[in-house]
């Protein structure tokens, strides 16, 4: 049986449709015409952006019935089809989302009339308006109603109160920003909060916002509202930036990539709806849901690691027996700061560059390789199967990466056990990057848990428990590594994950390369709770301004400070930016082993230069 809207929305995040008006006029349909009417004349266009939508992953579709209000429709002559327009257009979606589990929500704009100089109606007409236009789409079928695109927070909570008297369907109210204004404001000054907060008092079963601005701005809105209610948020942002050209309003778009980054970082700040509003396409709503399944698995692991296990656990075997890394993390080598380096996979089926590399890692004094998993989400050999090679042929220690992209639940154990069984007992254990970023367009996410769901996972290994609570004959004696980032936007959010990681099993952490002395040291005094456990900072020469500018903009969890990118600016050729990307690397490993929380290094070679790690090691 379908749940409804709003059990599904406390489920998890929902992902919406984008543009609708964007699509029509893709299709010839010129500007002056009545899109609502479209309908009725051309029901066919509709029903197949309505499945484009579906295709690209939407679990919620609007109908094409923004305008149709009796007092805009009037405009066009239209009218007394007020009434018909709505019901059809609430058909065509449910025929679209025929056998789909796709909720339907019945799309009401604003009718103008309170904004219009000199035409102002009363708010008899408009509740009228409203009222008629809401009967008509819960007649046709609709799941829920959706208020979009009021830029005057009167007339939205006028209507709110109209078709909350009038029928019995949850309401999403969504408030529009002035773009021209400050991000937090609308044009009397009103704060997202404070929207959020009258909203929630006036009945809404959703508050958010949508158009306005691009998603930059809108970020700033949704943490707003968040604060301001205990409702679900949604968020609909355009696809860019939306001006006014000649009298018109035109979104001037952005990449599907774009969009995709602010849909996730909407859902880390609280929003759980999220779609797409002008220049919105189904390429970027698809791109979205990528990314929003990595969000997504961190609300499933949060009940993964609640999981009581049937099966009690073994006592898991010391940490300095479980294998060499173990072993020095556990002090056999006092207090030498220790070194480990980054050794990419090969592309195709030759280990030999791979295996050189070790080699010549482990004759420079390197302690550890680690092998990632896929790393951008390029397919690489599997860092099993490489981390086996550079053991057997080179002997030095490996930490196989592991990530959550790929497999679900029963793969990620039964890699794992196979792994285990093969020697190699160091892992890190990710999320892992969307498959889009390394541009295999038809990879689908998995993403069943986040890093936080794995960790737990091999812990439990460890203890001896499998899967459901079953006992697995034995335990592993996996050594269980982590990610963290201590230059991350959201250093709240980056420091109550390190703790859960903690807390779900992770005996030792890596970081993501910082630049500024200043973000490791904020870093580490936010997390001083939990100072027992090993930290290596990462450490990435830079090779040239352009390779730091492509890791800030390009990759995901990467930020170059504009410091280090100015001094990069200041080297005038390729070859005194390399040198200077050394020395920052060199200033920064200086900082890094002075401290006494961090416990090593870890070194990304740049563009797979080892020669480079170790001009860089030489600082030690």
């Amino acid at each position: 049986m379908k749940r409804t809207f709003l059990e599904r929305l406390r489920e998890g995040i929902m992902l919406g449709d984008g543009a609708m008006g964007t699509m029509i006029y893709s299709r010839g349909v010129f500007i002056n015409r009545c899109y609502d009417e479209l309908n009725l004349s051309q029901p066919e266009i509709i029903r197949e952006i309505h499945r484009e939508y579906i295709a690209a992953g939407a679990e919620i579709i609007e109908t094409n019935t923004f305008g149709a209000n009796p007092l805009l429709l009037r405009l066009h002559g239209l009218e007394e089809k007020t009434r018909e327009i709505n019901v059809r257009g609430a058909e065509i979606a449910r025929e679209a989302a025929l056998g789909r589990e796709v909720y339907i929500a019945g799309s009401m704009g604003p009718t103008g009339r309170i904004l219009e100089s000199g035409v102002v109606e009363s708010a008899e007409r408009l509740e009228e308006a409203f009222r008629l236009q809401a009967e008509a789409l819960v007649e046709g079928g609709v799941d829920v109603l959706i208020l979009e695109t009021f830029y005057s927070l009167e007339e939205l909570l006028l209507a709110l109160e109209a078709v909350k008297g009038a029928v019995d369907v949850p309401v999403i109210a969504q408030f529009t920003f002035d773009p021209h204004q400050q991000a937090r404001f609308d044009s009397s000054g009103v704060t997202a909060r404070e929207v959020a907060e009258r909203l929630t008092a006036a009945g809404a079963d959703v508050v958010g916002t949508n158009c306005g601005a691009g998603p930059a701005v809108l970020l700033k809105i949704v943490e707003g509202m968040v604060r301001g209610t205990h409702l679900p948020v949604s968020v609909y942002a355009n696809a860019g930036v939306v001006e006014e050209h000649g009298g018109r309003m035109m979104c001037l778009g952005t990449s599907p990539e774009y969009m995709a980054e602010y849909a996730r970082r909407y859902a880390q700040v609280g929003a759980r709806l999220i779609g797409g509003c002008c220049g919105t396409t189904p390429e970027m709503i698809a791109e979205m849901g990528k990314f929003l399944k990595g969000v997504s698995a961190a609300v499933r692991s949060r009940e993964f690691v609640k999981v009581v296990e049937a099966v009690a656990g073994r006592e898991a075997v010391p940490l300095r027996e479980r294998s060499g890394l173990g072993a020095m993390l556990s002090g056999s080598k006092g207090g030498k700061k220790l070194v480990s380096v980054e050794l990419s996979p090969p592309l195709g089926t030759d280990p030999r560059k791979l295996v050189e590399g070790a080699r010549m890692l482990r004759d420079g004094g390197v302690d550890v390789v680690n092998i990632p998993d896929g790393p951008r989400a390029v397919p690489r050999m599997s860092p099993i199967a490489s981390g086996k090679l550079v053991r057997d042929e080179v002997g030095i220690e490996v930490i196989v990466h592991y990530c959550c992209r790929d497999r679900n639940l029963l793969g990620m154990q039964m890699d794992l056990l196979g792994a285990h069984a093969l020697g190699l007992h160091n892992v890190m254990l990710i999320t892992g990057d969307p498959p889009k970023i390394g541009g295999v367009q038809r990879a689908s996410p998995v993403f069943d848990v986040d890093a936080i769901g794995l960790i737990k996972l091999v812990n439990d290994l460890n203890h001896g428990r499998g899967l459901a609570g079953t006992d697995i004959q034995g335990q592993t004696q996996f050594v269980i590594g982590a990610g963290c980032n201590p230059g991350a936007v959201d250093i709240e959010t980056e420091v109550r994950r390190f703790g859960e990681k903690r807390a779900a099993g992770a005996e030792f952490f890596f970081s993501q390369p910082v630049y500024l002395p200043e973000l490791l040291e904020r870093f580490l005094k936010l997390t001083e709770a939990w100072a027992d456990v090993p930290l290596f900072v990462g450490i990435l020469p830079l090779a040239s301004l352009r390779n730091a500018e492509f890791l800030h903009n390009e990759v995901p969890g990467m930020q170059i400070p504009e410091e280090i990118l100015e001094r990069l600016r200041r080297a005038r050729t390729k070859e005194a930016q390399q040198a200077e990307g050394i020395a920052i690397a060199q200033e920064m490993l200086r900082e890094a082993v002075g401290h006494p929380r961090v416990r090593g290094i870890y070194m990304f070679p740049p563009f797979g230069r080892y020669e480079s790690v170790l001009k860089v090691l030489e600082a030690m």
